[in-house]
């Protein structure tokens, strides 16, 4: 498995409705005027670590990841640069996009836009980092507003820069209307969807997320399966299922082929991520069998 959305952060201190969000210990934070699980209880020291991560990715059989971000988290650049340092295999990583001018981009792969965030959300008025992302050869990762708000915008980019590889996150906002016109985006050759946050989204629901797996052959249908790619959003969904249990609800679904998990879960991924030298990830028994 390849998965396309995960956060990391040594020290979280970021924003959510111009309040603070920082690190209360247990995996708790305080979220703007409330405090929230952001990750399991067993992180204790608020570090959301690489080496966390890893380990949950090798017990799971997840060889890679692509490393996102988020403005409730605060700017990780440099701890992500170090990451990638480390792991040049298994991790790929994103500059956080601040409205404040581009980002330095040595040591990333891509830059992240937080659409549904931004003070201006019109796409257009952004060209900036389209435009750097294009010209320094690295992907951009793009989580929009709810439906259809900004798809208009996020056209005219892609038109503009037809050979920017660019991946819309948490499957297009697909429990909210209008999902369905973020994934006609993928139409375009250098557009790809991911589904981090696809279980956040059907949480009400819960596993095995019957709905998510309609959700995604509805999405299918209309892109096609070798645009869709599998994210977790971890750590923040491993608050309600564990690592694993993030991806085989797809393996146990009987509505997809071999062919299409192997895609979706894989293939689409390492191509458009340019992982090329991922491990074997044999499988751990554990102390429940």
């Amino acid at each position: 498995m390849i998965d396309a959305h995960v956060h990391l952060w040594k020290k979280q201190a970021g924003r959510v409705n111009g309040l603070p969000v920082y690190d209360l210990g247990g995996g708790r934070s305080m979220f703007g005027d409330v405090v929230r699980q952001m990750m399991p209880a067993y992180m204790t020291d608020g570090f959301n670590s690489a080496e966390r991560l890893l380990a949950n990715m090798d017990f799971a059989q997840v060889a890679g990841a692509v490393v996102t971000q988020e403005y409730i988290d605060g700017e990780q650049n440099d701890y992500l640069r170090e990451v990638r340092a480390a792991h040049p295999d298994r991790i790929r990583v994103c500059a956080l996009y601040e409205e404040n001018g581009v980002p330095e981009l040595s040591g990333m792969d891509g830059i992240k836009i937080c659409a549904g965030r931004l003070a201006d959300q019109d796409l257009t008025h952004h060209a900036e980092i389209f435009e750097a992302a294009a010209r320094a050869g690295v992907f951009l990762g793009i989580d929009m507003a709810d439906g259809d708000l900004q798809t208009a915008s996020l056209r005219e980019m892609i038109e503009t820069y037809p050979a920017l590889p660019i991946a819309i996150g948490h499957f297009g906002m697909v429990t909210t209307p209008g999902w369905q016109e973020q994934i006609k985006l993928a139409h375009y050759q250098n557009v790809m969807i991911e589904s981090g946050g696809i279980t956040w989204l059907f949480n009400s629901e819960f596993y095995p997320y019957p709905s998510a797996v309609r959700a995604i052959l509805e999405a299918r249908d209309i892109c096609g399966i070798d645009k869709l790619m599998w994210g977790s959003d971890y750590p923040r969904t491993m608050t309600a299922i564990t690592y694993r249990m993030s991806w085989d609800f797809i393996e146990k679904s009987d509505l997809m082929t071999a062919e299409e998990k192997q895609a979706f879960l894989h293939d689409n991924a390492e191509r458009f991520y340019h992982f090329d030298h991922l491990p074997e990830m044999p499988y751990i028994h554990h102390m429940a069998e």
